[in-house]
């Protein structure tokens, strides 16, 4: 859990798939990255897809459905995704 209490962060390594899930109603949330960002090498996955196995932690939303963005709904199965490898 990051928190403006807690002051953490989180490294995700280039070309490694990450979420997350917004637990206030406001959060900041700020990328540092190693290049510029390039829209057409973005990819958007499945968010609750089984085979990736995230157990999203909604009782801390009173157990609502999470407000998801076009592009998310949009989002592919991990089985249909392109990979770089």
């Amino acid at each position: 859990m990051l928190s403006e209490q807690n002051h953490r962060q989180l490294w995700i390594p280039p070309g490694f798939a990450h979420g997350f899930l917004v637990l206030t109603d406001r959060a900041d949330f700020v990328y540092k990255t190693s290049a510029y960002y390039t829209p057409s090498a973005e990819r958007c996955l499945l968010w609750n897809d089984p085979a990736i196995g995230i157990d999203w932690p909604f009782d801390a939303l009173g157990g609502s459905a999470p407000t998801l963005t076009p592009k998310d709904l949009a989002g592919l199965p991990l089985a249909n995704a392109e990979t770089f490898y």
